[in-house]
């Protein structure tokens, strides 16, 4: 489904168009300076070019335009997956206003977007060659995909592979660079290991250490105060538990009189229990705490150990058991980087897949050359280049790169009998539109977009080779929609719906307006185009018979 209206707001020149567009070829003519361009360049701003405030109208606050699609499988499944609505039977709709202050808002079937998101459509919507689409031709990286394209072919494993083996690579190189001084950084991790392994500090231990060495030194004073404790709960007449049997004993006695006393003997019997388990305990850390100057100084060594190794490796005594464990994770990888073979072995294996993906690769681009060098040679013979030649050439590069293990150049001859050249090093401006379009014509057969555009690329051609442009452009527009902007009769006489854009004059200024045009007036924009403004029976009668000729 191909590109189906076009609505311009206050878009530079323009105050307002509706416009119908159709299947088929269609041209867009006009004078020189009425703006024949417009309409492209209002479709690359809603499919998500650049915009600034230079797009909107002089005196209007901001400009809109608006672009319907027919809605194809693929662009109704993208829509889904970005969470727009696409509503079977309906449209594909974008929309994009600029302000005046050079801000911009974008909507997809009337939900907001960003134009990131019209760009990512444009290729499925339309394929656009520019008046300049042979310089491109001059670019490696760009005569590079235009091959890939053509081949329909897919390297992202290629640059998989590439950045694997760069990465290997990489590795192999700093363990060499490392090779002086690997040695030393592994006697000095075996070293600090050594110390630690030692040591042998453990998670926890340092705060179980300096428990264990305050109760050692602090020991007569837990006994004595075990004792004294004791003493005072359970030793003597006066104890804390001979007071409270007292207690207990006068209150079981009355508490047939005062039932309240039998809760509070209760209460008392469990405060007795209570203080009874704790008599227990206390004889238990009186009996059972020693002094033991033996033990304290070891644990006054082991502590040392401690702070002495923190004080050496800066850090806290706690924070060791986890330096331990870095040093050995440190000394492993050093180990793992200075393998040299299993590194080598590493990078020898990435080079082998990365290889043989590139050769599957060059395969591919060699038999896409031979196809389209043959069609693209076909195609300017009847662009005025009788004899010419056209191949795609693949240069061998001496190691892999992303792109493959070669270099893509086109090279051209125009004319029979001469030696094939690099394509921006023709002399003529001429041949290089006429090859230009040869390529985008022949590429464009196996384009996916369902809209072609062609921006004046037919400069630098005339007569019967403009004639034979139109033609191509006419049987591209019997399987896609086809838009050219164009200058030449011959080419605008060979479509199936013919555009005028003509630069008016109101109490605004100047604007442009696109116009359908059929019959009579057709054939008065073709004589014009032939001959200038003044229309006489011969310019007139020689758009007429253009007309017939091309249909």
């Amino acid at each position: 489904m191909s590109w189906q209206r076009m609505a311009l707001r206050d878009f530079v020149i323009v105050q307002s168009l509706d416009l119908d567009l159709h299947p088929g070829f269609t041209v867009l003519t006009g004078e020189t300076g009425a703006g024949k361009s417009i309409l492209i360049d209002a479709l690359q701003l809603v499919l998500g070019a650049r915009a600034d405030a230079s797009v909107v109208r002089e005196g209007a606050t901001r400009c809109e335009i608006v672009a319907e699609f027919g809605m194809r499988p693929a662009v109704a499944q993208w829509l889904q997956e970005h969470g727009f609505d696409a509503p079977a039977g309906e449209p594909l709709q974008l929309k994009r206003q600029v302000d005046h202050q050079g801000r911009s808002r974008a909507w997809i079937n009337g939900s907001a977007a960003t134009a990131s998101q019209l760009k990512a459509l444009a290729d499925e919507l339309v394929d656009i060659h520019g008046q300049h689409a042979w310089q491109s031709l001059t670019r490696p990286d760009a005569v590079r995909q235009l091959l890939d394209d053509y081949a329909r072919l897919d390297t992202q494993a290629l640059r998989h592979s590439w950045t694997a083996w760069r990465e290997a690579q990489r590795a192999l190189e700093a363990a060499q660079s490392r090779q002086a001084t690997v040695q030393e950084e592994r006697e000095r991790l075996q070293w600090q290991l050594g110390e630690f392994d030692k040591l042998a500090p453990q998670p926890g231990e340092w705060e179980e250490l300096n428990l264990q060495h305050g109760r050692l030194a602090h020991a007569q004073g837990l006994i004595d105060a075990a004792q004294q404790a004791l003493a005072a709960l359970d030793d003597d007449d006066d104890s804390a538990t001979t007071r409270i049997h007292r207690a207990l004993q006068g209150l079981e006695a009355q508490q047939h009189i005062e039932p309240r006393y039998a809760e509070l003997a209760h209460t008392l019997q469990a405060a007795l229990a209570q203080i009874e388990d704790v008599c227990h305990d206390l004889q238990h850390h009186a009996h059972h705490t020693e002094l033991d100057p033996a033990a304290l100084e070891a644990l006054d060594q082991r502590l040392g150990a401690w702070v002495s190794l923190a004080r050496r490796h800066r850090c806290p005594p706690e924070a060791l058991p986890q330096r331990w464990q870095d040093i050995r994770q440190a000394l492993a990888a050093l180990e793992r980087s200075a393998d040299l073979e299993g590194l080598q072995h590493a990078e020898r294996s990435a080079r082998a897949a990365l290889r043989e993906c590139a050769r599957a690769v060059t395969l591919a681009r060699q038999e896409a050359a031979l196809r389209l060098s043959a069609a693209v040679t076909e195609a300017m013979q009847g662009l005025g280049m009788e004899g010419g030649r056209f191949e795609v050439q693949l240069q061998p590069l001496p190691e892999p790169q992303a792109h493959g293990m070669e270099n893509v150049e086109f090279l051209v001859a125009g004319h029979a009998g001469s030696t094939p050249r690099p394509v921006g090093k023709v002399a003529s401006g001429g041949e290089l539109s006429r090859i230009a379009l040869a390529i985008a014509v022949t590429t464009s057969e196996i384009g996916q977009a369902p809209t072609l555009i062609f921006d004046e690329v037919d400069s630098g051609i005339g007569g019967a080779v403009a004639h034979t442009v139109g033609q191509l452009m006419r049987r591209l527009g019997a399987a896609r929609q086809v838009l050219a902007v164009t200058h030449l009769p011959q080419v605008a006489a060979c479509a199936h719906h013919h555009l005028r854009v003509e630069k008016l004059r109101s109490a605004e200024g100047a604007i442009s307006d696109v116009t359908v045009i059929d019959g009579e007036t057709r054939i008065q924009e073709l004589a014009r185009m032939l001959g200038g403004d003044r229309l006489t029976d011969t310019s007139l009668a020689h758009a007429r018979e253009l007309i017939c000729s091309s249909s």
